[in-house]
């Protein structure tokens, strides 16, 4: 055999043996992707809120009274990811749906507090949160955001519990907003006297999608 050929035959080889290199790192890293890429793409999710299965409850602290109240929640959907603990979309609350059993006092409260004629809305959007959210069960985190009342932003940071089960979300929330400092109108009237801030519970029900 020529000396030639002894060198082709061996050169040929290495090419083979390059070749076979190369497409095994590369189907190694097909392989990596395709493992990672559905834990990456979980790390990033949205709960969608129903709102009829969803509501606003608040509590005004008077001289005379606990007054309750509900308010709908008219529509919701939050974006979160685990891996930067960060959040957007928005919770829609209307304003003019809420209701305290008093015909008389809803309709003070609608005109001259919260006026929706004008501002028919009340919303809150998340940004940022603390806390890791679990795969499964309760989750307790601390959920930074815009708090809009009567057209105003105004930062809050509150409280949430998140529950998961499969495709199922819950999120509830107890916290309190200082309405007068925010530029609401206090509903005391002679020797009737409310407090300055009112309680909200939040209460949404959903689900998640990717």
């Amino acid at each position: 055999m020529d000396e030639s050929d002894g060198s082709d035959a061996g050169q040929q080889r290495s090419e083979v043996n390059r070749i076979g290199e190369i497409a095994m790192k590369s189907f190694a890293i097909v392989a990596l992707a395709a493992a990672l890429a559905p834990a990456a793409f979980a790390q990033h999710q949205a709960f969608v809120v129903n709102a009829d299965a969803s509501e606003v409850k608040i509590e005004l602290k008077t001289t005379h009274e606990l007054v309750t109240g509900t308010f709908h929640v008219q529509s919701g959907s939050i974006d979160f990811d685990r891996g930067t603990a960060r959040m957007s979309g928005s919770v829609v609350v209307l304003a003019g749906s809420g209701k305290t059993g008093n015909d008389s006092r809803d309709k003070k409260m609608n005109k001259d507090i919260l006026k929706v004629e004008q501002y028919t809305t009340v919303s809150f959007e998340p940004k940022t949160y603390t806390g890791t959210i679990a795969p499964s069960g309760d989750s307790n985190l601390q959920v930074t955001g815009t708090f809009t009342l009567l057209g105003t932003p105004h930062e809050i940071s509150i409280p949430v519990v998140i529950h998961l089960e499969g495709t199922a979300a819950t999120a509830k929330a107890h916290f309190q907003v200082p309405y007068v400092q925010w530029g609401l109108k206090n509903p005391s009237f002679l020797i009737w006297k409310a407090d300055n801030d009112v309680a909200i519970d939040l209460s949404l029900s959903g689900q998640l999608s990717k």
